[in-house]
């Protein structure tokens, strides 16, 4: 456990697609992405929370998800699903959320990373190279046991799985941008 206080910055980068299937194929529920948001706060100061989001052909559903995670304070960086002529899709953000995450790791105490994919171990073990705090928050049984071990602190969503679950299509919206 790390030490987190209220002047802390901190920047949450939020694997959407990796945090749904966990909860989906774990649960068969969703996330409740203003309940984690909040538990990767901790009342410390947000720089930045930003959740990368693949498009699909379900415009409408993901209107209204979209909308709901931009109401409690998140940015979206979106991407539109890669469909190959053989019929693989791919839905990867992967670099996308390393570059942010290294690009903005100067303005930042502490890098949240909200999946349990492990390959996420280097961007973890470099930016601990340049002095950062790097926390991992995830449900525990679809987290790579390396980045909990490797992670200053790991947040196991299971702990309080009802918490972080919710079984409606929408997630919650709070009133103010960012949680107390």
């Amino acid at each position: 456990m790390i030490m987190k206080y209220k002047d802390q910055r901190v920047a949450i980068f939020f694997d959407i697609q990796n945090l749904y299937h966990s909860a989906k194929n774990l649960y068969q529920s969703r996330v409740d992405f203003y309940e984690v948001f909040k538990k990767a706060a901790a009342n410390r100061k947000i720089i930045r929370a930003i959740a990368y989001v693949v498009k699909s052909d379900t415009v409408e559903k993901e209107a209204s998800f979209f909308d709901a995670l931009e109401n409690i304070g998140i940015e979206l960086k979106m991407k539109d699903l890669q469909v190959y002529a053989n019929g693989l899709k791919k839905a990867d953000w992967d670099v996308g959320i390393a570059v942010d995450a290294i690009r903005l790791a100067p303005s930042v105490d502490s890098i949240i990373l909200a999946t349990g994919d492990g390959d996420f171990l280097p961007l973890i073990e470099y930016l601990k190279s340049l002095g950062k705090i790097v926390e991992v928050i995830s449900f525990g049984h679809n987290t790579s046991a390396k980045i909990k071990e490797v992670a200053d602190d790991f947040i196991d969503l299971e702990k309080n799985s009802q918490k972080f679950l919710i079984k409606s299509p929408l997630i919650k919206k709070s009133k103010s941008k960012f949680p107390k």
